[in-house]
């Protein structure tokens, strides 16, 4: 779709009857009172009170969205927008469309995206939950910014603007309020240029219940960030579950240890056992997840592990695995000749298990090698 103006000012809409007039006149004062050429869209998703046509009769354009979600409707506003960059706004009256012109001389810089930081702006009493103000948004926003390297201190604004083709090639697609998180995250991983400027929010003028459900609209948020960071799901959890492992079977396979008062055998080997077991299966994991994202673009990859994975062969992998799984296999006929030196009769078991668990652990994680490194393969076949 052709650019006709330089900014598209874009409303999500569900029934929001009560404000949305008073939302279009804000935005449409801006758009005189600045001079910049632009439209006002207003992106249905299946009003029922007589949105639309009081969009269409305060001068709004409306494209209507019939997939349900805030995301949904945000990229069906996106898809139809005319505009070179995008303002995005929820339509309750509690972003300030008057004061758009920081956003607008940062598109025309040159960023990407444009992040509105309501904790840096100010925040009207009531205007916010405690729960959303104090734990949701802090902790969410701390979350993204340690598992992806962007600084922005509010991840969650609804108040953002963004260069429409840009945001277009990222190719969002979570239709509910993690599309917001999505946003940022894949800006993030494509090395697109992003800012924040401070903004406010204040009271919605609604009278009906938000749309935002705290802990399901939480949660779609967190799963989205973790789903994005398999080094953080599952490499960085399971390196730290299989080293502890680790330490632990290797000293207890030698024999007993105390700490202080504690004494620790050979029951303490079989859950250190287990430990570097689903260690080694998250790490595992996140091998797989890295290989599907370098095939799919699921995620970007350019890390040194990502280029490592692409070239190790499954050859490679199945010897590795091969040696693994005799090393246990040795292991296990020298506990099969210490038992049969006693003519196959009573041993005494905490010896024998800091034998036979070590080489369980060698035979099992060799055949885990072995196909896991077929399915890395098999990942790769038609990136190949």
């Amino acid at each position: 779709m052709s650019e006709q103006y330089e900014l598209t000012i874009l409303m999500p809409c569900l029934n929001e009857a009560e404000t949305l007039a008073v939302c279009i006149g804000k935005a449409k004062k801006y758009l005189e009172e600045s001079g910049v050429n632009g439209e006002i869209l207003i992106a249905d998703n299946g009003s029922t009170d007589g949105s639309q046509q009081i969009a269409r009769d305060n001068g709004a354009r409306v494209v209507n969205v019939p997939e349900k979600g805030y995301g949904a409707a945000l990229i069906g506003g996106c898809n139809g927008a005319l505009g070179k960059y995008v303002i995005m706004g929820d339509a309750d009256d509690s972003y300030d469309f008057l004061h758009l012109g920081p956003f607008v001389e940062k598109l025309r810089e040159g960023y990407d995206l444009v992040m509105g930081n309501r904790f840096k702006g100010g925040i009207e009493p009531g205007a916010m939950p405690p729960l959303h103000r104090y734990l949701g948004n802090p902790v969410l926003s701390f979350i993204a910014r340690l598992f992806f390297p962007c600084k922005i201190g509010d991840y969650h604004c609804g108040l953002r603007g963004y260069n429409r083709e840009s945001i277009l090639k990222l190719g969002l697609v979570t239709t509910g309020m993690e599309y917001a998180s999505e946003m940022v995250v894949k800006s993030t991983l494509n090395h697109l240029k992003i800012a924040e400027v401070p903004t406010t929010l204040k009271k919605d003028g609604r009278s009906h219940a938000p749309h935002l459900r705290s802990w399901s609209d939480g949660w779609r948020h967190l799963k989205f960030l973790l789903m994005h960071s398999p080094n953080w799901l599952f490499m960085y959890p399971g390196l730290i579950l299989f080293l502890l492992g680790l330490v632990l079977t290797v000293i207890l396979s030698l024999g007993n240890i105390r700490i202080g008062s504690v004494g620790l055998g050979v029951h303490t080997l079989m859950y250190s056992a287990a430990a570097m077991m689903v260690g080694f299966n998250l790490v595992m994991f996140s091998l797989f997840v890295r290989s599907y994202a370098s095939v799919t673009g699921f995620i970007p990859t350019e890390s040194k592990l990502d280029r490592w994975l692409e070239d190790i062969s499954t050859e490679r992998g199945v010897v590795i695995g091969l040696l693994l799984f005799f090393a246990g296999i040795i292991i296990t006929i020298i506990a099969f000749c210490i038992w049969g030196n006693t003519g196959f009769g009573g041993l005494s078991p905490e010896n024998m298990m800091r034998i036979t668990i070590p080489a369980m652990l060698l035979i099992v994680v060799g055949i885990e090698v072995i196909f896991g490194s077929f399915f890395i393969g098999i990942l790769h076949i038609r990136h190949k």
